[in-house]
């Protein structure tokens, strides 16, 4: 990335909004009673690993503007409102459902400033990306 390219508003707003989606998960991952739900310290483990995975995965859309994983990230937040649905349907209203549909509004959020605005043309190098210009 060229230094003197300044990182568009919304791609900001879209990093930020994504970590405090993916903050949320650690946030929930680190006080799940994972012994009552029936869960090993696997699967502790590759919850976070697929958050650190998340994490990379805004950095190279956001800094490196790879329209690849802004597309990986999409696709994840649509598997993660089908599972919101699926819960719901299952298990009706809970705290932790609240939770995850918190997490899913962030990232949404997110995903839609960084196909709006100033982040036009910023995943495909497009001079529309810069600011002021």
């Amino acid at each position: 990335m060229d230094a003197e390219t300044p990182v568009p508003r919304n791609v900001v707003l879209f990093e930020a909004l994504f970590c405090a989606s993916l903050g949320v998960d650690a946030l929930s991952a680190a006080f799940t009673d994972y012994a009552a739900a029936g869960l090993t310290d696997a699967d502790k483990f590759t919850s976070a690993v697929f958050i650190l995975m998340f994490l990379w995965l805004v950095w190279l859309a956001a800094q490196r503007r790879k329209r690849w994983a802004r597309t990986i990230l999409f696709g994840a937040v649509v598997l993660s409102a089908l599972f919101v649905v699926a819960l719901f349907q299952r298990m009706g209203l809970s705290g932790a459902l609240l939770i995850e549909i918190v997490s899913l509004a962030l990232a949404a959020a997110g995903l839609y400033y960084s196909f709006t605005g100033d982040a036009l043309g910023w995943f495909d190098g497009s001079p529309r990306s810069r600011r002021g210009g």
